[in-house]
């Protein structure tokens, strides 16, 4: 018997907070196949060589027309399908939110889908079709009040230290580092991260430039973050006053710099490799959850 084949997928269970009425109710955004005749969430398969993160945003902006940002990981959905049963599926979820306009009365049906609600969150447990995706819903609705991400980066592959002549603030990426760099934006971009703040050496702002120039966006250079000049105290102020500002930020240091990054942020300090990502999502300051992401492999 042959095994079934891998179909990788990526979604999200789209939640907002109801605009009017019924004050401290959720809504979730739900899309209808009429090839199934079936609701569930926005989905759909990866491109070769995507990122799931991406495949996720990319997918409920085709099958809904709304942009949104990803929030916490849920548990991923794997299940056998087709005719013959097959087939696996396997599907990654995050919690999404939108941004920007999330209005989707002029949404245009077509053959894949031909409609898409905003629903109440009880309406929507009798109104998908599948246990599986019941149980995901449940799984997101203690994420109903929005988070914020977090991300920390480890600077990409730099030059060999050693062998560097001159300033060390001033030592460039290799080029398999600046391939690292030029990875991460669709994945910073899947969180909508708004504010960079990097470490005034050049290796650390240099990882994140592909994607602020990708967004229009200016890197705040800081020696709080570079590792000739950071102490704890003057770290964990850093890190206080960016969570206080509650939006996307990305964080860019070394890694002598970033267990006192993470201490601040009230984690166990991880290991990261060069041009590997944390990603805590928070409201208030309280954490409500980490993914790990790792270095891009830079081919």
């Amino acid at each position: 018997m042959t095994e079934p084949v891998l179909v990788v997928a990526a979604g999200a269970v789209v939640l907002r907070r109801k605009k009017r009425g019924d004050q401290g109710r959720t809504e979730v955004l739900l899309v209808h196949r009429p090839k199934y005749d079936d609701w569930s969430f926005p989905k759909g398969k990866l491109d070769p060589h995507e990122p799931a993160r991406t495949a996720a945003v990319r997918e409920v902006l085709e099958e809904t027309g709304v942009h949104i940002r990803l929030g916490p990981p849920l548990t991923d959905q794997a299940y056998v399908y087709g005719p013959r049963q097959d087939r696996t599926k396997h599907v990654h979820y995050w919690v999404g939110r939108a941004r920007g306009d999330d209005d989707v009365s002029a949404y245009e049906r077509n053959e894949e889908i031909d409609d898409v609600r905003w629903v109440d969150t009880e309406e929507a447990g009798r109104l998908l079709s599948y246990t599986r995706d019941r149980a995901t819903l449940v799984e997101a609705l203690p994420f109903a009040r929005r988070t914020h991400p977090f991300v920390v980066v480890r600077h990409a592959q730099a030059r060999d230290r050693r062998a560097w002549k001159g300033d060390d603030r001033e030592r460039t990426l290799t080029r398999f580092g600046e391939r690292q760099a030029e990875r991460l934006p669709p994945v910073l971009e899947a969180y909508g991260v708004e504010r960079l703040v990097s470490s005034s050496s050049r290796r650390c702002w240099t990882t994140l430039a592909p994607y602020g120039v990708a967004v229009d966006r200016k890197i705040e250079v800081t020696d709080v973050l570079a590792v000739e000049d950071a102490t704890e105290e003057d770290v964990t102020d850093e890190i206080d006053w960016l969570l206080d500002l509650k939006e996307p930020v990305a964080v860019c240091s070394h890694r002598e710099v970033l267990p006192w990054i993470f201490e601040a942020l009230g984690i166990d300090p991880p290991p990261i490799d060069k041009g590997a990502m944390l990603v805590v999502h928070h409201r208030h300051g309280r954490i409500a959850a980490i993914e790990r992401i790792p270095a891009p492999s830079g081919r």
